[in-house]
């Protein structure tokens, strides 16, 4: 078998597939070697931007963190994007290919094999590790044919895997007992072991569970995790609608739940800033008064725009604007602030233009080449420090560009409305630092913020999943396909 590469597949997706190689990716670091995540294929609508200016799911971003390296495409070389229940944009090595079919992209696999093997063979080149996440489950039977993710990788390149599943859930024996029958022998045979995850309880009532398990199986239980109470790690895809555990806060901000939000982990900081209760909105919720209103990201700007105009929101915010409430828009959220939205080349679906909201003097229009780029600058205001990036297909242009939201290396970016009410910004990541945080909430009306350090919280937390690992995990099993000390010599 490969000797430097480990992969983790799971019995259901959120089953604890992304939290485990994060916390074996800084485990191993700790240790002084040099290791890589990789995620061959992920379907996602939260990214970041790389090193070398693609596109990479933000799960392998915070990977990437945890071994103490900046993101690179190689890390996952094929991100689906959804933009319809049956269709989704392809991104190979960080650029966007096509919008395809989910038959079509079936067809398609074999080329995007090519590329998640190239990327692949540089990391093991260039790293003493690399420890990849697989996609949802090896056991779904429809997806075995031309798998690329999970079991068809494994098989390609040789390599053991862990299966984890999550007891949290219920059902963890029958989850894993049945997803290694599902699979072919030789399948089997390259499953080391087991992690159950999320476990809070008595763990001798869980162990004649587990006896029965290894017995059944043959294969060890590797580690039996607890449930982290307070864990933050940026979400694959879901919302995590959960707060700070101190919250006391009174400064209320709602986001809508677009149909196709996109990059709703720029809104982490503020879900745990003590001060701030933020809130998501979703479908037919009633709307309720605050402070701030936030328009997130949108993988399709025209057809959510549609729907805040369905579900009352646009009403909701033109009667928060009348009170004197603030707006954000971030990318597609400020795209939505303006004028009008043309998609002239059908780059985001069949609506070709429609009307915005009309609380910023702008106009977009969508052109099929994407801006990927990370960006440094500070607020127009103050000297508050900006690290952030963009992921967008628009060419923004209006007078409101005249007070634009931030001064970057680039150039200027966003707009502010004449009535200083609302303001838009391509730039995801903006309130990652606590300075401009601040002078953002300041400017929504809450005094003297104080936001805590959202980057030593997120690698606080990536270190108690390394500590999860060496206070936890049968070490001794797992070096033996984890070869650690091999590494270090």
């Amino acid at each position: 078998m490969t000797a430097n590469t480990l992969m983790i597949q799971g019995t259901t997706s959120d089953a604890g597939k992304s939290t485990l190689v994060t916390a074996l990716c800084r485990w191993v670091q700790r240790k002084g070697i040099t290791v890589a995540p990789f995620k061959s294929q992920n379907m996602a609508l939260n990214s970041a931007v790389t090193v070398d200016g693609g596109e990479i799911g933000r799960a392998q971003a915070v990977q990437a963190q945890a071994c103490m390296l900046a993101p690179h495409t190689d890390m996952n070389p094929v991100l689906l994007k959804p933009n319809s229940d049956t269709g989704a944009q392809v991104i190979i090595h960080g650029q966007p290919v096509a919008n395809m079919d989910a038959q079509y992209y079936h067809q398609y696999k074999q080329t995007a094999m090519t590329a998640v093997l190239e990327s692949h063979q540089r990391l093991s080149e260039k790293y003493q590790m690399v420890i990849v996440e697989g996609a949802g489950s090896p056991a779904e039977i429809n997806l075995r044919d031309r798998d690329i993710a999970n079991m068809g990788f494994a098989e390609a390149v040789d390599c053991p895997v862990i299966i984890v599943a999550d007891i949290d859930r219920g059902g963890v024996f029958a989850h894993l007992v049945g997803t290694l029958d599902l699979l072919s022998e030789s399948e089997q045979q390259r499953v080391k072991g087991f992690v159950i995850n999320r476990f809070r309880g008595d763990i001798a009532l869980l162990q004649s569970g587990l006896d029965w398990l290894e017995h059944r199986t043959g294969k060890p239980v590797l580690a039996v995790l607890p449930y982290l109470h307070g864990l933050h790690l940026e979400a694959e895809d879901a919302i995590n609608t959960e707060q700070n555990d101190s919250h006391t806060a009174s400064f209320k901000i709602i986001v809508p739940v677009l149909p196709r939000i996109s990059n709703h982990t720029d809104l982490d900081p503020l879900r745990l800033h003590p001060k701030v209760d933020l809130q998501f909105i979703g479908p037919n919720e009633t709307i309720p008064a605050a402070d701030l209103i936030i328009l997130p990201g949108s993988k399709s700007v025209a057809a959510d725009l549609q729907w805040l105009r369905d579900s009352a929101w646009q009403k909701a915010i033109q009667k928060h604007c009348r009170y004197g409430g603030k707006v954000i828009g971030i990318c597609g959220g400020y795209q939505m602030l303006g004028q009008q939205i043309n998609d002239p080349e059908g780059i985001e679906g069949q609506i070709s233009s429609i009307e915005g909201l009309a609380l910023l003097n702008i106009s977009t229009t969508l052109e099929s080449a994407k801006q990927l780029r990370n960006v440094k600058g500070i607020l127009s205001w103050g000297d508050a420090e900006i690290n952030g990036y963009e992921i967008h297909a628009g060419i923004t242009k209006g007078d409101d560009l005249s007070r634009p939201v931030c001064h970057l290396q680039q150039g200027s970016d966003g707009a502010i409305s004449s009535d200083n009410l609302i303001l838009g910004t391509y730039v995801h990541g903006l309130f990652e630092h606590s300075s401009a945080c601040d002078a953002l909430l300041e400017w929504a009306g809450l005094s003297h913020a104080e936001t805590p350090n959202y980057h030593a919280l997120r690698d606080a937390d990536i270190n108690r999943l390394a500590d999860m690992i060496e206070n936890n995990m049968d070490l001794e099993k797992l070096a033996q396909f984890l070869p650690v000390n091999q590494a270090q010599s």
